[in-house]
């Protein structure tokens, strides 16, 4: 499909890996000059995305942590976009989340995010929801609870969703089962629906709203799917209307159209149950030879098509 003239765009950063953490100084420095090179996660086809006001309607940033990014969040605020902040924050212990900062700092930035940007621009993500030894039932319940009091007041709304196991993801998973000594499972769907019901709750008596992600069966019961890359939360922090298809590449996904200018295998946080990390050493190594200067956030050697607007269906897919 080819985009029609004045068509516009909403830039995911990223749900491939974790720029605000580890890739601020290469996102200021795209920003500036007003475009970024992608390579398609699936055929390897290198494309450009324009980071202009005439092509980009605002950002989405998702992080586990906004800290070293708090500058850059000024720097975007300076230049008019409008942006939204997706943070993780899970609580895991070390055995599954080996690089994550304190739950606690996380909660401050988000704090400050929502009192200099305003509520709408702060998200809540308690995902992925995994069963082991380690975090069974009751520990997602108590978890839940002390992380959303402690976020009261900051945001409107937490996004959850409950671990899918592919391929890499059980690997990775029972790699580290292996070596840590504890054990995990998928739980049933009413194990899921009973532990939503139960958290949905607590949201509720903290001021947000709970939503699922990208898991549209456990979307029942007063719990609403999320919208991650969301064009309306976006028109209300800008203060008009944006307009996005919702479309997306995953038939069980609402998020609208977008963009997203990560690459996979590029984020260390070391969560053994990612999906878009197939092996953290790959993950580090591709890490230490990014080049914060260059137009990729890690480097190709193939020729650039033109423009994403003019290619979007060389582009590769939105919300991933």
């Amino acid at each position: 499909m080819l985009v029609t003239k004045g068509e516009r765009l909403i830039v995911s950063a990223s749900m491939r890996t974790d720029i605000p953490a580890f890739y601020g100084t290469w996102f200021a420095n795209r920003l500036r000059a007003g475009y970024c090179m992608v390579s398609n996660p699936y055929s390897g086809v290198p494309y450009r995305v324009s980071l202009t006001h005439d092509d980009a309607d605002g950002f989405v940033f998702c992080t586990r942590n906004v800290s070293p990014f708090m500058k850059r969040l000024e720097e975007v605020d300076s230049l008019g976009f409008a942006f939204i902040v997706d943070c993780t924050i899970t609580g895991y212990p070390q055995e599954l989340e080996s690089s994550v900062i304190d739950p606690g700092q996380s909660v401050s930035r988000l704090h400050e995010i929502s009192g200099r940007y305003g509520p709408p621009v702060a998200v809540w993500r308690y995902d992925t929801i995994l069963f082991t030894s380690l975090t069974p039932r009751a520990f997602h319940v108590e978890n839940f609870e002390r992380i959303a009091r402690s976020l009261r007041g900051a945001t409107d709304e937490v996004v959850v969703s409950f671990a899918q196991f592919y391929l890499k993801t059980r690997r990775n998973l029972d790699v580290a089962a292996r070596e840590y000594g504890f054990t995990w499972w998928d739980p049933s769907r009413d194990e899921k629906l009973s532990l939503l019901g139960e958290l949905r709750g607590i949201a509720l008596d903290n001021e947000m709203e709970l939503t699922v992600c990208g898991q549209r069966d456990l979307a029942v019961n007063g719990v609403r799917e999320s919208v991650c890359i969301d064009a309306y939360r976006l028109s209300d922090v800008a203060g008009y209307p944006i307009k996005a298809l919702q479309k997306s590449h995953r038939k069980v996904c609402s998020c609208h159209e977008s963009r997203d200018i990560g690459e996979y295998d590029t984020c260390v946080h070391g969560c053994v149950y990612c999906y878009a990390t197939k092996d953290l050493e790959t993950a580090k190594a591709r890490y230490r030879a990014h080049d914060p200067s260059g137009e990729f956030l890690v480097s190709s050697g193939r020729p650039a098509l033109p423009d994403v607007r003019s290619c979007r269906d060389l582009a590769g897919g939105g919300a991933t």
